[in-house]
């Protein structure tokens, strides 16, 4: 069995004494692992960084095995390095990708919206947080979780829409929740397209698609939400 394909790495660990297993995100695998012989090596460890882009073929005698991956270098992101911000930022994507996708399942239109973020945090662009939180709304609809934010719940305005549901993911509006506002979840215009994102309201943002991503990964039996993304919390929270 073998095929060749693209992706970016999500992690590393060491096998024996000279090589290395990595995890990679795909395009058309989906997640998946192998073995890199001689990836131990310190000529290897820019390529096999997560966060790198590269060309992959993969080996294996049964599918169903581990199998060896060759691995070429495409683009490092080697930008997120100088910024620690962006440096946790592509880590807590890596991070997210490992928890909630199951292995060798392919997510091509997550992969599309995935490899456009890696390259905006990879050089610490401006506003990669917004993109990135847009892209864990994304996450969430790959997983069958998404977000309906185009009207009232309860009323059906598409007016002063406020609130999230933390059941129903629904967004409600100003009048619809009365009495109920403080067991929602508040809604940043930020995800509504009204007005700049502000720090604080990425964190709220943030706040929300973490509710139900840490929903996701209970009911379907995954690890908690990673450290990673908890560390990009706080840090976000510390620019406000």
């Amino acid at each position: 069995m073998d095929w060749q394909d693209s992706g970016t790495i999500l992690s590393t660990r060491p096998q024996g004494e000279s090589s290395a297993i990595i995890e990679v995100f795909t395009a058309s695998h989906g997640r998946h692992l192998g073995v890199v012989r001689g990836g131990g090596s310190r000529k290897m460890a820019a390529t096999l960084m997560p966060g790198g882009h590269v060309v992959l073929g993969w080996r294996a005698r049964l599918e169903d095995q581990l199998g060896t991956f060759t691995v070429e270098p495409v683009a490092s992101r080697a930008g997120a390095l100088s910024d620690r911000l962006a440096l946790m930022g592509l880590n807590a994507v890596c991070a997210l990708l490992s928890v909630c996708l199951a292995e060798r399942d392919p997510h091509p239109r997550l992969y599309a919206a995935t490899e456009p973020l890696f390259g905006v945090i990879g050089e610490a662009a401006e506003g990669w947080v917004v993109d990135y939180l847009h892209w864990e709304m994304a996450l969430l609809e790959e997983l069958g979780s998404g977000l309906d934010l185009s009207r009232c719940a309860v009323t059906g305005t598409r007016d002063d829409l406020a609130f999230v549901s933390p059941r129903s993911g629904r967004a409600v509006s100003r009048a619809g929740a009365g009495d109920w506002a403080p067991r929602l979840l508040p809604l940043p215009l930020c995800l509504l397209g009204q007005g700049p994102a502000t720090w604080g309201e990425i964190g709220q943002g943030l706040d929300l698609t973490g509710h139900f991503l840490a929903r996701f990964a209970a009911d379907h039996g995954r690890r908690p939400l990673p450290e990673a993304r908890h560390r990009l919390m706080a840090a976000i929270a510390r620019q406000g």
